[in-house]
C-alpha cells in the first residue's frame, strides 16, 4: 500500500494526558482530511524497549515494516542516565492508501524517551496507551535485563515478548535465565526463525540422522546453540556441538558430512519481526531447544582451542 500522508506531534517533559490528547487528536485531524473514511485496523500493540545503543537499527527496521503491521507502535527509549527525570515524545500517524478505495489505513507510532527516574518505571508510561483487548507484543532489544524492574513492569502487560539471542553476549547463560519466563509469557526468537531453513534441511534428512553425535556449525553463537538444543530435544541424544563463528549461519555438517544448504536468502531483520508479529501462542519445540541449549551449552570452539 503507497503512503498516503504523515502527520506529527512533538513535546518534551510531557505529561501522558498530553500524549494521549494528541493521539486522539491526530486521528481526528486525519480522519476529516482522507477522500474516504479512515480504517483503523491495528491488531495488536507493538511495545519496543530501546537502549541507546539500538535506536539507529530500530528505526531501520519500523522503516521495512511500513505497512505490512498498522497498529499502535509504542518505542521506548530509555535514558537512566539523564539529569532529569522527565518524558519526552514525538507521535507519527501514517496513513496508507487503499488500492482501488477512496479511504486508507493508518498506524501509529509513539516515541518515548524516558529520561532520570522515568526509565525505571515504563509500566506506568505504556499503561494508558494499550490498545485495550489487544495483544501487546514486547520487542525488547540487546540482552534482557533479567529481573530487571523495566523488564518485570513490562512483561506483566505483554502477552508475547520477541527477543534475539544473536544481540546477547553470552547467549548459554541467557537461554538458562530465559527459561524462567516461558510459563508467564509466550517467547518469540529471532535467531529461531534465522534457523529454519536448516532445520528443514535437517529434518527432511530423517531417518538418517537418528544416530548422529556431531553437529559442526558455521554461524553466530546463539544460532549455534539453538540447532544443537533443537538435535538434542528431538532425538533425546547428546550431540557434541563444534563452533566456527561466522556473520551468518553458512554451514552446517552432521559427524563430519556437510549438509547441502537449503534453498532461499536470508530474510531481512523487518520480515524476521514481522512474521513474529503475527505468532501468537507458545512455541513449545523452541522452549525445549532453549532447555537443551542451556543444560548442554558446552562447545568446541575452532580455532580457539576452548572447550
Amino acid at each position: 500500500m503507497p503512503l498516503a500522508h504523515v502527520d506529527h506531534w512533538t513535546g518534551r517533559d510531557v505529561r501522558l494526558a498530553e500524549v494521549e490528547r494528541a493521539l486522539a487528536e491526530l486521528r481526528e485531524r486525519d480522519a476529516h482530511d482522507a477522500d474516504g473514511p479512515d480504517l483503523r485496523t491495528s491488531v495488536l500493540t507493538h511495545l519496543a524497549w530501546v537502549p541507546e545503543s539500538w535506536r539507529a537499527a530500530v528505526e531501520e527496521v519500523l522503516l521495512g515494516l511500513d505497512e505490512r503491521h498498522p497498529s499502535r507502535a509504542v518505542i521506548l527509549y530509555p535514558l537512566p542516565e539523564s539529569p532529569q527525570s522527565r518524558l519526552d515524545a514525538e507521535i507519527s500517524l501514517e496513513a496508507y492508501d487503499l488500492k482501488g478505495q477512496r479511504r486508507h489505513v493508518s498506524a501509529e507510532v509513539v516515541r518515548l524517551e524516558l529520561h532520570g527516574a522515568r526509565a525505571d518505571a515504563p509500566g506506568s508510561v505504556v499503561a494508558p496507551l494499550l490498545v485495550p483487548d489487544l495483544p501487546v507484543f514486547l520487542r525488547w532489544r540487546g540482552e534482557p535485563a533479567f529481573g530487571s524492574r523495566p523488564l518485570e513492569q513490562l512483561l506483566c502487560v505483554a502477552d508475547r515478548l520477541v527477543v534475539d539471542s544473536t544481540e546477547w553476549d553470552d547467549p548459554a547463560a541467557g537461554y538458562a535465565r530465559l527459561t524462567g519466563i516461558f510459563d508467564r509469557t509466550a517467547v518469540s526468537d529471532i535467531a529461531w526463525s534465522r534457523t529454519l531453513r536448516w532445520r528443514r534441511a535437517l529434518a527432511d534428512l530423517w531417518p538418517g540422522i537418528a544416530d548422529v553425535r556431531e553437529l559442526r556449525v558455521h554461524a553466530p553463537e546463539a544460532l549455534a546453540l539453538l540447532l544443537a538444543g533443537w538435535l538434542r530435544s528431538r532425538l533425546d541424544a547428546e550431540i557434541h556441538l563444534v563452533h566456527e563463528p561466522a556473520e551468518q549461519l553458512t554451514e552446517i555438517a552432521l559427524d563430519g558430512v556437510s549438509v547441502q544448504a537449503p534453498p532461499g536468502e536470508p530474510r531481512t531483520p523487518s520480515d524476521l519481526l514481522s512474521d513474529e508479529l503475527e505468532v501468537y501462542g507458545r512455541d513449545r519445540i523452541y522452549e525445549e531447544a532453549v532447555r537443551c541449549a542451556a543444560e548442554g551449552s558446552g562447545v568446541a570452539l575452532r580455532g580457539t582451542g576452548n572447550t
